[in-house]
């Protein structure tokens, strides 16, 4: 039961709510109890977990990773110049692992599964996978 998503990003660092997505993969797959794998496939976008109730916690969250990991660095030697973006898709990481009860994703009140793109505007993929 491993399905592809494709998602259209619209800037460099954007964090996209992807929970309804795999919410209904759940939901047309009849998993009633387990757990299921949301993986990115790339080396500068991941996968998170966070606060979906109060818009500025993406945006917060997006300014300090670009205080942590500047976009400009002289120092940096990777030839395509998004050394940040890698940054930051190892520090969020590749993927998640969120148990389903009874048919749900078992989220906190306030969470919500996301897509984080830190080299954008791209089109990209991620895998979700029931077990």
């Amino acid at each position: 039961m491993l399905k592809k998503f494709t998602i259209h990003t619209k800037k460099r660092d954007q964090m996209i709510e992807v929970t309804d997505a795999i919410q209904k993969y759940v939901t047309e797959h009849e998993l009633t109890d387990g757990a299921v794998i949301v993986y990115c496939p790339h080396t500068t976008a991941g996968i998170t977990i966070n606060e979906n109730a109060d818009p500025d916690v993406k945006k917060d969250m997006i300014r300090r990773f670009d205080e942590i990991y500047p976009w400009h660095q002289e120092l940096d030697r990777h030839i395509e110049g998004n050394t940040a973006a890698h940054m930051k898709a190892s520090t969020v990481g590749a993927s998640q692992h969120v148990i389903v009860e009874n048919g749900r994703l078992l989220l906190g009140t306030w969470q919500g599964i996301y897509f984080c793109e830190w080299d954008g505007p791209r089109t990209r993929t991620f895998f979700v996978k029931a077990v």
